[in-house]
This record gives structure tokens, C-alpha cells and sequence, in this order.
């Protein structure tokens, strides 16, 4: 499947600060990964947020967003976020600022390589 480009340029220009910031092709998308770790990415025109299981619950209540379930069960920790749910560059932010700090709570992965 492929990725709305329009949004992977939205995502790069909102993260664009972040360091240790990589581009990874996954889950037929395009993953955006923070210290080794996935952080969010695209699957098709939908968001894929790592928000971490804690903060997953009180996110699903909000419009436009359902559980991860890419394998057939809910993935702990990961949602989806409909193209309504990011149409204004505040909104996809807000999302991605949550990511980011998920990620900064896991240990830092060295590079591969």
C-alpha cells in the first residue's frame, strides 16, 4: 500500500527539529522513527500514532481515532488517526508531539549498521 505524500512532507516539516530523526519504509507505509523507535508513520492517508499504552486509552475517545490492529488484534500502544482527525497542521502536531514523547521514555537503540 502506498502512502500519501502530502502528508509524509507535512510530517517531515512538523518534525523537522527533532533529532535523531529517521525514515524507515514499514507496514507497507512509511515509518518515522526517534532514537531507533518507532514514533508514528503513515499507512496510506491514515496516521499510525505511538502514544504508548498509557495515554492510548484516553486517546481512542476522541474523534476519528480506532486501535492499531494492522495484525488482526490491537496492537498495545499504537492508533490510527483518520485524515479528519489531522486535517490542520495543529492537530497532526499535537499528535506527533505525543508520539515523540513516548519515545523519549524508551531506552535510546543504537544505530544499526
Amino acid at each position: 500500500m502506498a502512502y500519501d505524500e502530502g502528508l509524509a512532507q507535512r510530517m517531515r516539516e512538523a518534525l523537522e527539529s527533532q533529532p535523531r530523526l529517521a525514515e524507515k519504509r514499514m507496514f507497507g507505509g512509511l515509518a518515522f522513527m526517534v532514537d531507533g523507535h518507532m514514533a508514528a508513520g503513515i499507512l496510506g492517508e491514515t496516521l499510525m500514532a505511538r502514544v504508548g499504552p498509557e495515554r492510548a486509552e484516553a486517546a481512542l475517545a476522541q474523534p476519528h481515532v480506532r486501535p492499531m490492529d494492522f495484525t488482526g488484534k490491537p496492537m498495545k500502544g499504537y492508533l490510527y488517526v483518520e485524515p479528519a482527525g489531522i486535517e490542520s497542521d495543529e492537530a497532526l502536531a499535537a499528535w506527533l508531539d505525543d508520539c515523540i514523547a513516548f519515545v523519549k521514555t524508551l531506552s535510546r537503540r543504537a544505530p544499526k549498521g
